[in-house]
């Protein structure tokens, strides 16, 4: 049996943890040919989606797909947004909240149980973290 993700069980407890304290929950979104949102909004590929239960309508959020009504410029819009799509959740307010990795980073990521080893030491190669990454968007690292 295939592992399920826990992506769209996270973004219903962070959804639910914004409403719940008053905050205005926000959807960053990859948009891609199954995104179904207001083109004329789309930044960049990405959109900003406001989830609360005051700005959306019939709003599910289901393993798969997040489904709900909005309005945009005082036009009411369907939108559909695949959970693979969701690049975060956060509340407005504060900024707290959960982002993802993409589907094909995370896939690169994963642990393959293969460290890098010097020949004498036999101890893991300390990372650089003085050398910038190359281009692209900024990553944070953990440092401990």
């Amino acid at each position: 049996m295939a592992e399920r993700s826990t992506k769209p069980y996270l973004i219903r407890a962070v959804h639910e943890w914004a409403c719940d304290s008053g905050l205005t929950p926000y959807l960053s979104v990859r948009v891609d040919e199954h995104t179904r949102v207001p083109a004329e909004h789309v930044k960049d590929g990405e959109i900003m989606l406001n989830v609360s239960y005051d700005a959306t309508h019939k709003l599910t959020i289901d393993n798969d797909l997040i489904r709900f009504s909005a309005r945009f410029g005082g036009v009411s819009r369907e939108c559909s947004v695949p959970v693979a799509a969701v690049q975060g959740i956060f509340a407005k307010e504060n900024g707290q909240g959960l982002f993802f990795p993409a589907e094909s980073e995370a896939r690169s990521t994963a642990p393959d149980n293969t460290e890098t080893m010097p020949a004498a030491s036999g101890k893991p190669e300390d990372p650089k973290p003085d050398t910038p990454a190359p281009g692209g968007r900024p990553r944070l690292q953990v440092v401990k």
